[in-house]
């Protein structure tokens, strides 16, 4: 008797874009654009005022872009794209959230991760970490099927 439990391999390609992971994307959207107004309306009207502060800001904006359509899109080079964003994102949340306690005279005005993203709900602090939990969950297919082919039972084979 043959015993066929999956003609498909059971992977998580494209279900990164399903339940909480549209949710995340959604918020990621939202700080996007967020982050592309502050930052255009900061350096348009007063860059001079504080460069480092709205550079950061612009710096922000492109790379909630950029995580954005990485986790939208499917495919490992996208979930690779996807990490690099998220884990920079963290890093400069984290670093500039110190420097700007300890340094405040560096950040004359507020960015997107000054003070750890107190000006956004701290959303860009918790943010990241529910970004790489969410791809640490749902890793794409690899090349190679994983899922079970058709077999047969000792009986089938005689």
């Amino acid at each position: 008797m043959t015993d066929v439990r999956s003609a498909r391999p059971q992977t998580n390609g494209g279900r990164r874009m399903s339940g909480i992971g549209r949710v995340l994307v959604a918020v990621y959207a939202v700080l996007a654009l967020a982050a592309i107004g502050r930052s255009f309306v900061q350096i348009a009207t007063k860059f001079d005022e504080a460069p480092l502060a709205y550079s950061l800001s612009a710096l922000a904006a492109v790379v909630y872009v950029l995580a954005t359509i990485a986790l939208v899109r499917s495919g490992r080079g996208w979930y690779r794209v996807a990490w690099v964003t998220i884990a920079f994102e963290f890093t400069g949340v984290v670093v500039v959230g110190a420097l700007s306690i300890a340094f405040p005279e560096l950040f004359p005005h507020d960015t997107v991760w000054s003070w750890f993203g107190r000006g956004y709900l701290f959303i860009p602090l918790v943010l990241p970490v529910l970004g790489m939990w969410w791809l640490a969950t749902h890793r794409p297919a690899s090349s190679q099927p994983t899922g079970q082919v058709a077999t047969t039972s000792g009986a089938d084979a005689a």
